[in-house]
């Protein structure tokens, strides 16, 4: 690992349902801070309200520098440093700053599925509910791909990502 002549910023994946508390402890502490976040219509049976839920459940972002880390693992909530082979990954500050600029905008935006071209995937709605297959991209749309192995015969139909999880 690398030491940083500057402070980056890095993906914290926290417990379940303590992206806020972490936020909020980074922030009390002094350090910079990001979670964001995207407002939805919860319903209870005597009325409905918009809640600020996290953007990417599990995570927090914060800047610092990597050899720093030890106060930032310590916060009630913070399970790790995201990071590859054991090593604080930073994330480009490009990345980032294009989500601060997006939560600043004004702008509609929703949650959509990181899904890439030949990832296994589940149909979650419509017809095809509980479907598996492949993900293809194809110019301007995506595909699930349902294939029979034993015969190595497979159709394509065009469907929409946001219909479609990755299967774990």
């Amino acid at each position: 690992m690398t030491l940083d002549k500057s402070s980056c910023w890095f993906a914290l994946r926290t417990r379940s349902r303590h992206e806020k508390h972490v936020r909020d402890q980074l922030h009390k502490d002094g350090v910079e801070q990001f979670l964001p976040t995207v407002l939805r219509k919860s319903e209870w049976k005597d009325r409905q309200k918009k809640v600020e839920f996290p953007l990417f459940p599990g995570y927090c972002f914060a800047k610092f520098f990597s050899q720093n880390r030890l106060p930032i693992l310590k916060i009630r909530g913070v399970v790790q440093i995201v990071g590859t082979m054991g090593a604080p990954e930073p994330i480009p500050e490009g990345e980032v700053e294009g989500l601060q600029r997006l939560m600043s905008s004004g702008l509609l935006y929703f949650p959509f599925p990181f899904l890439q071209e030949g990832m296994k995937v589940e149909v979650i709605r419509g017809p095809l509910t509980g479907v598996r297959g492949d993900m293809i991209r194809r110019s301007n749309y995506s595909c699930l791909v349902i294939g029979v192995n034993l015969i190595q015969q497979a159709v394509t139909v065009e469907i929409d990502a946001a219909d479609v999880v990755p299967v774990k």
